[in-house]
């Protein structure tokens, strides 16, 4: 199999996708910035009274359970129900999945409201959201994401989706089909945010590309490539942000297709 990074890329660019977020106050700013900086266009709308029309309007709907309160719970099962009525792509980040008894009963209640197109977490997370009796520390991630290999390909075929693993390797799963991305540094982890981004980054690409399993993969392959580009810029948590929003903005798409390490299991 092979993946069309370049082109996927410059269709983003060209169609410049709009990207419903439902995220976490933390984040909110430099994701908003992320999507703006790789060619997408923000939107951050999580009150109940609004979020089916914003969803009608959106190339994907980002689900981001950050920092939960009911009342935004109800915008996200309101707006999951929208997306899936409208057969836009819903990408779900399980953010602390494990952590809490709130955040697991909640992540079973949006599942049960309506199957995402993408779940994007660490590994920690996708074991937890997978039933493996896991604590997570915090919101971080204290499993390997090519242990939870097995884990994604349960919730893939429960759910009928692609379930995407951050990581040092990244691990993409579609049913069968499972890819890895070899690109990133570890750097990354440093930053508030940066897998956040990921999730609202994979949104812009579910927007324009059909195949979940190469959006996915390209979106995997956008943030590991722009991370490593940025490191020879910037070695320290503040000037990488940056240099990262730097490059998500710059890189070309010959350079995506060319740096990216894919491998297909």
């Amino acid at each position: 199999m092979k993946f069309n990074l370049a082109e996927n890329l410059t269709q983003l660019r060209a169609k410049s996708p709009l990207v419903h977020n439902i995220t976490n106050f933390v984040v909110m700013n430099y994701t908003a910035n992320a999507l703006l900086a790789i060619g997408a266009s923000p939107v951050m709308a999580h009150a109940v009274e609004e979020v089916e029309d914003m969803v009608a309007i959106a190339g994907a709907l980002v689900i981001n359970i950050g920092t939960l309160s009911p009342v935004w719970v109800e915008g996200m099962k309101k707006a999951m129900l929208t997306a899936v009525k409208l057969g836009k792509p819903v990408i779900l980040d399980p953010v602390g999945a494990g952590a809490t008894a709130y955040r697991n009963t909640t992540l079973t209640e949006l599942l049960n409201t309506a199957s995402p197109t993408l779940i994007r977490g660490n590994a920690s997370e996708i074991l937890a959201l997978a039933g493996s009796n896991i604590q997570t520390k915090g919101v971080d991630s204290t499993a390997i994401s090519t242990d939870s290999l097995q884990a994604a390909k349960l919730l893939s075929q429960k759910y009928g989706c692609v379930v995407s693993v951050s990581g040092a390797t990244d691990v993409i799963v579609s049913g069968e089909k499972v890819a890895f991305v070899d690109n990133g540094v570890s750097l990354m982890t440093k930053i508030t945010g940066m897998g956040c981004s990921a999730s609202a980054i994979a949104g812009a690409f579910f927007a324009i590309q059909p195949d979940g399993f190469e959006a996915a993969v390209s979106a995997a392959a956008m943030m590991g490539v722009c991370g490593e580009k940025a490191f020879l810029k910037a070695k320290s948590p503040g000037s990488f942000q940056i240099a990262f929003l730097d490059l998500l903005s710059e890189l070309s798409p010959d350079e995506l297709a060319e740096s990216a390490v894919v491998r297909i299991l």
